[in-house]
């Protein structure tokens, strides 16, 4: 196994390539200009190579050193990180959610939160994928579905799953909105991955007329499609309520709410003694009743 340098080395090459003088490196270390020379040559000396060309307003990398660092700086960047990562923050609240439900509710309401709450550092994971409350240091996490979801969460209920037909204004100018079930089956449809519009169709007793479909891979996709006039979306009403208050959509199909697919925020009952997470919580289901 090759032996490794000294780490007081590592960290004083690290310094002083990131600044390339020794004596900026030793300020940012609390050490003599000196003792980071020395390291610095001792290191060279372990190495075999030569790391600096020192030159008259301070130093320049030889090829080899430049390669060198930029493999040490990435590797003293994620100790820093994960070193950050363990020290407690009692301010900091990460919560999960969808990348859909960050963009279209989380960050338009984002300075209502900022207001009520400025010392809490919300921090937001936006995933499509399942996140893991120990692995990965979730505090909160909106999950869409039916409980149970764990004797370990508390689950609160955000927002029933009320899904409407939204589209561009200009097909609110073809006719009276909101469209019957007929005229609305043959509009160029928008989908996204949960794929509603057969149940939504069926519910009111058509089958799809479409001659143009346009399938994405997110819900936040789809509405997006839908206000640059691709078609008409079938989303949640919550997911665009800014966008039909701002005038980029207009509702031109009835609403149809699709039971067991609800939308819920969890908490580990353990997290009930963190003050920060309890205050996202409440902020949460306050805010979601406001819209709902």
């Amino acid at each position: 196994m090759t032996e490794l340098p000294p780490l007081n080395s590592l960290r004083a090459f690290d310094a002083a390539g990131r600044r390339l003088s020794f004596r900026s490196a030793a300020d940012e270390l609390g050490v003599t200009q000196g003792a980071v020379a020395q390291q610095v040559r001792q290191l060279e000396a372990h190495l075999g190579v030569v790391l600096f060309e020192r030159v008259p307003k301070g130093l320049a990398f030889t090829s080899v050193g430049r390669s060198y660092h930029n493999r040490i700086a990435n590797v003293f960047a994620d100790l820093r990180s994960a070193t950050a990562e363990l020290k407690p923050e009692p301010n900091k609240v990460v919560i999960s959610v969808t990348p859909t439900f960050a963009a279209k509710w989380l960050i338009p309401n984002l300075p209502d939160f900022s207001a009520a709450h400025p010392n809490i550092d919300l921090r937001i994971m936006a995933t499509e994928k399942v996140s893991s409350f120990h692995s990965d240091g979730i505090d909160l996490a909106v999950r869409q579905g039916s409980p149970p979801f764990g004797a370990s969460l508390d689950v609160t209920l955000l927002f029933k799953q009320s899904l409407i037909a939204v589209a561009a204004p200009k097909f609110a100018n073809e006719g009276d909105i909101p469209l019957d079930p007929e005229a609305l089956a043959k509009q160029p449809k928008v989908h996204d991955t949960h794929d509603q519009w057969p149940r939504y169709l069926a519910h009111f007793g058509v089958q799809d007329q479409s001659r143009r479909h346009l399938r994405l891979s997110q819900t936040s996709l789809a509405v997006d499609a839908a206000i640059a006039g691709q078609g008409v979306a079938l989303v949640s009403r919550f997911l665009v309520a800014h966008d039909l208050a701002a005038g980029r959509l207009v509702e031109i199909g009835a609403a149809w709410d699709a039971s067991g697919n609800d939308f819920y925020v969890l908490m580990p009952r353990s997290a009930k003694s963190n003050e920060s997470v309890t205050k996202v919580m409440t902020w949460l289901k306050s805010r979601s009743a406001d819209d709902a």
